[in-house]
């Protein structure tokens, strides 16, 4: 049965876990989800992206599922970072669904870059096969697959999956979030010094935004390591509070939009601006410094801590 097709339950816990929250009370508060920026996408439209979205990450999960925890070559990258048969061959197989069923739309992957007839496209896919391969080729079922899709620029889908442990987070413009067909919500932490906070690894800061990122983690509860993008799906379920990161790629960020914001989330910059890439055959990814929070009181204080200029 594909992960599609399935579904799950999750429970919410609020920041201090003595107590607890409804999910119904967040559901009345938050309403009609609001999404950055601005779509004109049709509702039924919409629905037949996310469909075929996951069809990709079902796809993507065969391929990658083959090769978790067996052994294959490692290749490293100009900047490092490993790749392996397992990232090429999911991006390829992701290629192969939506270049059929979307000719006219562009796709931007971490592997094989720009992908379109035109040099534009109201519609852009951005895929990450396996965020967080270090994690993978280590045996760690805590890296996802991300598929994001971008009109105009503004992310109106974003999907986290999880391929071995099958959970898939789907968020959508206007919609709320989904974990395996439940809706998801973030939950309470009014106080910084109350957070559980995330992030990839202390180390890959540096400079400037190593001495940001310690104000932020010496002020909270609990800092956390290890997840990449795991963890801010964690955060969208109400399980974590914050998670601040630097040197992140558009392909590490744009599918985490829909899916934080539609769960009642905040995800900007370092600065508090929206998060925005205009992908293009001449586009280059650059980094951006990305802080999630479930509750906008402490994302405030998260920016007010990182004092990022």
């Amino acid at each position: 049965m594909l992960l599609s097709q399935r579904q799950s339950h999750f429970v919410s816990f609020i920041c201090n876990p003595q107590r607890r929250r409804r999910r119904t009370s967040v559901n009345r508060k938050i309403g009609r989800v609001r999404m950055s920026g601005t779509h004109t996408t049709p509702p039924l439209q919409l629905n037949h992206f996310a469909e075929i979205g996951n069809k990709v990450a079902d796809a993507a999960g065969e391929v990658i599922r083959k090769y978790f925890r067996t052994k294959f070559d490692i290749i490293h990258k100009h900047d490092l970072s490993p790749v392996t048969i397992a990232d090429q061959s999911a991006e390829e197989a992701m290629l192969s669904i939506l270049l059929h069923h979307f000719p006219s739309h562009a796709i931007y992957g971490e592997e094989n870059g720009w992908r379109c007839k035109h040099n534009t496209a109201e519609y852009v896919w951005v895929l990450d096969p396996i965020d967080g391969t270090k994690s993978f080729i280590t045996g760690k079922p805590l890296f996802g697959t991300l598929i994001a899709l971008l009109q105009n620029g503004t992310p109106i889908l974003g999907i986290i999956d999880q391929p071995v442990l099958r959970e898939r987070w789907i968020g959508m413009a206007g919609k709320r979030t989904t974990l395996n067909g439940q809706e998801v919500s973030t939950r309470t932490c009014a106080e910084l010094s109350e957070a559980y906070m995330y992030t990839t690894s202390p180390h890959l800061f540096s400079g400037d935004a190593d001495e940001a990122f310690t104000r932020v983690r010496n002020k909270v509860k609990i800092p956390l390591y290890g997840c990449d993008c795991y963890a801010y799906a964690l955060l969208s379920s109400g399980f974590v509070d914050l998670v601040v990161e630097s040197g992140l790629k558009p392909y590490d960020f744009l599918a985490l939009i829909p899916v934080i914001e539609g769960a009642g989330g905040v995800i900007t910059d370092w600065k508090g601006d929206q998060l925005r890439w205009e992908a293009s055959p001449l586009s280059i990814a650059t980094s951006f410094n990305v802080v999630a929070a479930g509750d906008k009181q402490i994302h405030q204080q998260a920016l007010d801590s990182l004092l990022w200029k």
